[in-house]
């Protein structure tokens, strides 16, 4: 099947342990009324150790939360918590812990997956890391770039030890673009797709913009040359790292835009929409924000939501946890 223009074709067709490693920190409330009945969330704190073995740029970013306690036995926490430095090296880290609001240990092998693994690829850097449950094979399908142009999988059963599967999205997969990142999968159906997954990633062409592509097992996709969402309407030049949310019935992308707070963008559950709904999170101006949040992460813990998401300035990014207040 070739791409689809989802505006010509789709109209009509019918997501997670104690207390935090900084507990005096009290939950400081976002800035900015949330649209379409989401949580406000409030900053609770950092939940990975200050000081990291594995930490070579001094800069964490896009976190990714998943629950094990109902997928796997002998996890060695309740929750994984993926993450990666930015800049070269790179590297694929994990952290465990057994409640949301923390605290996280670090995994003491890491990196669990680095920027060389012979003989499949030597690159500068690896990051970006999203991992999804594949209920179907019963495995950890993790998805990552290396470089900025190349989208990768790797499988594990354990969440922890992957093998190298390959690569699923380059930009010469998506006409026109020069990067091609930042990708996260969800189990989600199009009708008239006959597909069972969706990607949301970001892609550079004529600035950074929201792309999307679909897949029956993860592995093979095909993806739509059109932009998901495009920035002007958000008063933005950019954006990135998407992620899909489900509400009213209806299905959402928040993402980060340039002027640094969270974004959401109401696409209709066949993607046939694009309705502009305003700021999801406003980062907060002191730290760990410094007028910039990115990449979230949601999970429930006890009835109660978090989010997890990449906080800080370019070269100085932390992972910060909030929970709906």
């Amino acid at each position: 099947m070739s791409p689809v223009n989802r505006r010509q074709v789709l109209v009509g067709a019918a997501g997670v342990a104690g207390a935090l490693a900084i507990p005096s920190i009290a939950p400081q409330a976002a800035h900015a009324a949330v649209p379409a009945g989401f949580p406000t969330y409030a900053y609770l704190g950092q939940p990975l150790p200050a000081s990291l073995a594995y930490n070579p740029t001094g800069e964490l970013i896009f976190p990714c939360i998943r629950g094990m306690y109902d997928k796997i036995s002998g996890a060695r926490g309740r929750y994984y918590l993926y993450y990666a430095p930015h800049d070269a090296p790179g590297g694929i880290c994990l952290a465990y812990g057994n409640s949301l609001s923390g605290p996280f240990t670090e995994y003491p092998a890491n990196p669990i997956i680095s920027r060389t693994w012979s003989p499949y690829y030597s690159v500068s850097h690896v990051s970006s890391p999203h991992v999804l449950w594949n209920a179907a094979t019963r495995q950890f399908f993790m998805y990552y770039h290396g470089e900025n142009t190349t989208t990768r999988l790797a499988i594990s059963s354990d969440g922890i030890h992957f093998t190298y599967y390959g690569t699923v999205l380059t930009t010469a997969m998506v006409p026109g673009t020069s990067e091609t990142t930042y990708a996260r999968v969800f189990e989600h159906r199009i009708a008239g797709l006959g597909n069972t997954y969706v990607m949301v990633f970001m892609g550079l062409k004529s600035g950074r913009r929201i792309f999307w592509g679909w897949s029956n097992d993860g592995k093979s996709w095909q993806f739509d040359p059109n932009p998901l969402v495009s920035p002007a309407a958000d008063g933005q030049s950019d954006l990135s790292g998407p992620h899909l949310l489900y509400r009213n019935n209806t299905t959402y992308v928040v993402y980060h835009g340039s002027s640094g707070d969270m974004f959401l963008t109401e696409v209709g559950n066949n993607f046939d929409k694009e309705i502009h709904l305003g700021v999801f999170h406003a980062a907060l101006s002191g730290a760990p924000d410094n007028n910039r949040s990115a990449a979230p992460s949601f999970g429930t813990d006890g009835g109660v939501q978090y989010m997890f998401y990449e906080a800080g300035q370019r070269s100085s990014t932390k992972i910060a946890v909030a929970r709906a207040v």
